[in-house]
């Protein structure tokens, strides 16, 4: 069999994490981008900063602040704890958190450039023929930025797909439960299992390369598109 459960239960793992946490940063990315570039927001140009600082930020000081976040004397971590009995320490959903923070700048951003390059002149005349905001985000201007938003989602599945720090600090490398595919290479090394480690290394390069050939075929359309249609 060419992937044992030693390679089997961390790519199971690392892709339910990366699915999810991609969900997340999608929506919240989308979210975030399209309500900065539309609405006068007090503060906005310190809330672009904090949703791109887990980009620059070293895995494991970004690891640390979602444990001092949600540790069991967290704010959040407390308040989880005592109203639904939910802890994010040492669990896979932990490490959907960690992920999701650390994939999401990379949706955040290419949304926000793609809803730049919208013609605001459509979202006008939608307004003028009496559509709401919600309307015209879904008509007008996300069918018109689709293609950087995808592209920047699936560089964010790339991301989470191959997250250590942040998800070690607050996941643990728990074997079958919460040991991704990096920190099943990571843990593979230290053992010195250099055929284990080099199976895995290829599966998450043949996977990254994959996303980044897509994503790169997408943003070229894109571009082609545009020309076209200047």
């Amino acid at each position: 069999m060419f992937l044992s459960e030693t390679m089997f239960l961390p790519l199971i793992l690392t892709l339910k994490v990366a699915v999810l946490a991609t969900a997340g940063a999608l929506l919240a990315g989308v979210g975030f981008a399209y309500l900065l570039l539309h609405r006068n927001i007090p503060g906005r140009d310190l809330m672009d900063a904090l949703l791109t600082l887990p980009l620059v930020l070293p895995p494991t000081v970004l690891g640390y602040y979602l444990l001092v976040v949600f540790g069991r004397n967290g704010w959040l971590g407390q308040w989880l704890s005592e109203l639904f009995g939910v802890s994010l320490i040492f669990t896979w959903q932990g490490a959907v958190v960690a992920s999701t923070i650390v994939s999401l700048p990379l949706v955040f951003k290419s949304a926000r450039a793609a809803f730049e390059n919208v013609d605001g002149s459509l979202e006008n005349a939608a307004r003028t023929l009496g559509h709401s905001e919600w309307s015209i985000f879904l008509r007008v201007s996300f069918p018109l930025a689709w293609r950087g938003i995808m592209a920047g989602t699936m560089l964010a599945f790339a991301r989470a797909m191959g997250e250590f720090g942040a998800t070690l600090m607050i996941a643990g490398n728990l074997p079958g439960k919460t040991q991704t595919l990096s920190i099943a290479v990571y843990q593979a090394v230290q053992a010195g299992d250099d055929s284990l480690a080099n199976t895995l290394v290829l599966i998450i390069s043949c996977v990254s390369l994959f996303i980044l050939y897509t994503s790169g075929k997408i943003l070229n359309g894109r571009q082609a598109w545009t020309k076209k249609a200047g």
